[in-house]
């Protein structure tokens, strides 16, 4: 049997940055929290209160490539960011292709007979960070290139 792994995932952004915890014995993850962030800068106290309530094994960070596979200016933020969390926090950390994990979030929502209004009241960004995070869950092993 597979040994059970919490993860936690992050949809990154310059102003926030959704977060979602997840598992690979059902592959299954839930919205956490949308953290503030100035200019793509985390309140990194916030994000080590989560690693320390969650106690995840592997940090998982959404890669926004451009729809054609190639690297964005904030696929490179995200990169960057990524980095910072394995060199704060020592855990592993993969990214994974999170193209349209934003929209699907909002499709979800719109789904579920919430208004784009409401958006700013919804967590929008840590459900795409679930979503991204059950992508990665489904296949641990492939690594966004």
């Amino acid at each position: 049997m597979a040994e059970l792994q919490r993860a936690l995932g992050f949809d990154y952004g310059t102003r926030q940055i959704g977060v979602a915890v997840g598992q690979t014995l059902t592959g299954s993850a839930e919205p956490l929290t949308n953290l503030r962030a100035r200019d793509g800068i985390p309140d990194w106290d916030e994000i080590g209160a989560l690693i320390k309530e969650w106690r995840p094994q592997v940090l998982i960070v959404g890669l926004p490539l451009n729809m054609d596979g190639t690297e964005s200016a904030m696929s490179i933020r995200a990169e960057k960011f990524a980095r910072r969390l394995h060199g704060r926090f020592q855990l592993p950390v993969h990214t994974v292709d999170e193209r349209l994990s934003t929209f699907a979030a909002k499709q979800s929502l719109r789904d579920n007979g919430q208004s784009p209004q409401s958006y700013r009241d919804n967590p929008v960004d840590s459900l795409a960070a679930a979503l991204l995070l059950e992508t990665w869950l489904a296949d641990p092993h492939k690594e966004t290139p």
